[in-house]
């Protein structure tokens, strides 16, 4: 048994920098025709320079030109209009982080309302470049994505033409409001379709499992897998694959992210597959993308065949999920 995936997008991906990067860039480039690059870097992705700079460099890592990265800048709310005008040829979105939220995000914005982000939005909205935003408050673990809804509907409300998406949602809350305002859109990583707070920390502790946003309920997961089974027009795959190297993740100060890069696309198969919905694969992991970014990506072709793949326990200093475990699908080719 075969199946055809045709132009995968990841449209929220970490690639880090240095060492890591070369070590993780190919893992997705191969297999995935474009993907949006998150700007967390230290020091922060803010200027056009930053962006031009940190591309050629995946580029190099990625070493596979039919793969586009997609580059991103960190939300400042001082990005003025002429600013934001010469950097929209470099960027496909920007990304808004809550200070001190999660990897990197220190250098966030301390406040996210309407009125004080007002010119920066509204610049956007004008040059219709997207806005990604990790939405969480600094509430208990459980509830920041829900405490966090009222902002989204704020900034839909009050910016009606900005194209705004809900990262990595990991709620029934945000799953709720995405038909409520036509301006909201959602990624959805596979970890988040797959795990609960249970497979976390409800036994022995898997630190590789841990991620920002927290996996939530049973109720959580089955609204999310609704919307990605489904195929839902508003909702798009996004990994959030987040390298770590094992020392940070094996540790008393253990570092937020699952690592899904290399084993993305079969286990989506074989979710999809086990819930008789592999008809909608196609548009959760490429089309509905496309259609939500007005964005045609170089053109690949991934085939897939139901051979089993043993994870390897390692790629370099990252353990991904499922570390030797037996999948049941296998990419076999790509052109």
């Amino acid at each position: 048994m075969q199946i055809i995936l045709k132009n995968p997008l990841d449209m929220h991906l970490h690639l880090r920098d240095k060492d890591m990067l070369k070590a993780v860039a190919e893992l997705s480039s191969k297999s995935f025709s474009a993907a949006i690059i998150m700007p967390n870097l230290l020091p922060p992705i803010t200027t056009i320079e930053d962006v031009i700079s940190y591309k050629k460099r995946v580029d190099e890592a990625s070493k596979n030109t039919s793969f586009k990265p997609l580059m991103t800048l960190f939300f400042k709310n001082n990005y003025d209009f002429e600013f934001l005008k010469s950097a929209k040829e470099h960027i496909f979105a920007i990304k808004l982080y809550p200070a001190g939220i999660t990897t990197n995000s220190q250098d966030g914005v301390n406040s996210i309302d309407s009125e004080s982000l007002k010119d920066t939005l509204e610049a956007m909205s004008e040059l219709e470049i997207p806005l990604c935003v990790h939405g969480e408050s600094e509430g208990f673990v459980m509830d920041r994505e829900k405490e966090f809804v009222p902002i989204y509907e704020n900034l839909a409300t009050n910016f009606p033409k900005l194209k705004i998406i809900m990262e990595h949602i990991t709620t029934k809350d945000s799953a709720d409001i995405l038909d409520k305002y036509p301006n909201l859109y959602a990624t959805i990583t596979l970890h988040h379709l797959l795990i609960t707070l249970d497979d976390v920390a409800g036994g022995m502790l898997k630190p590789h499992l841990f991620c920002k946003p927290i996996a939530k309920r049973y109720e959580d997961r089955e609204a999310l897998l609704n919307l990605a089974l489904n195929a839902h027009p508003k909702v798009m795959f996004g990994s959030d694959s987040a390298p770590h190297p094992q020392d940070a993740k094996e540790s008393c100060g253990c570092a937020a992210g699952v690592f899904t890069a290399p084993i993305a696309l079969q286990v989506l198969v074989e979710l999809f597959e086990k819930h008789s919905k592999l008809d909608n694969l196609q548009k959760f992991i490429s089309d509905n993308a496309q259609k939500i970014y007005n964005f045609e990506p170089i053109s690949k072709s991934v085939t897939l065949e139901k051979k089993p793949f043993i994870v390897p326990d390692a790629y370099g200093e990252v353990i991904p999920m499922y570390a030797g475990e037996k999948l049941k699908w296998s990419i076999s080719s790509i052109s």
